[in-house]
């Protein structure tokens, strides 16, 4: 191989090791905000107080602090706003139902809850992500020694 060669050979490898590294601190900032997400939506839940109901299919009587203790009460809202607006929605109600605070605010509260589900998978889904890019990045390094 040539001193030409050698060199340019060289510096490609240098550089997949230095992406390689990027993607290891990227992939690592990635898992941090995914857990931290998701460590800060479970304890703003939890300092809520919310108990999911007894008539809940699950998780009755647990404490909402997670996204499936979320979804539970957020179904038991919706079953009992049914109930109170007779089957219909807050939007359907006539102006001047008696029931329609009661079915907006339910409404307003199951949104909430299905919004923290929501974080809750994204915070998981950015932080397995980040996991992801650290291999990605560890096998660049790896690569990046090997040729």
């Amino acid at each position: 191989m040539s001193q030409t060669t050698h060199h340019t050979a060289a510096r490609g490898t240098a550089g997949v090791r230095v992406v390689g590294i990027i993607l290891i601190v990227l992939g690592a900032v990635f898992v941090v905000a995914g857990v931290g997400t998701y460590a800060v939506v479970s304890s703003t839940l939890a300092d809520q107080r919310i108990t999911v109901s007894d008539d809940a299919a699950h998780f009755a009587g647990k404490q909402v602090k997670g996204p499936f203790t979320a979804y539970a009460q957020a179904n038991v809202i919706d079953k009992h706003a049914t109930e109170i607006g007779g089957g219909k929605t807050y939007s359907e109600l006539p102006q001047d139902d008696p029931n329609r605070a009661t079915v907006m605010t339910a409404s307003f509260l199951q949104a909430s809850l299905f919004t923290s589900v929501v974080a809750f998978g994204v915070a998981a889904f950015v932080a397995v992500m980040g996991v992801v890019v650290v291999l990605l990045g560890w096998s660049l390094t790896r690569l990046g020694r090997v040729a």
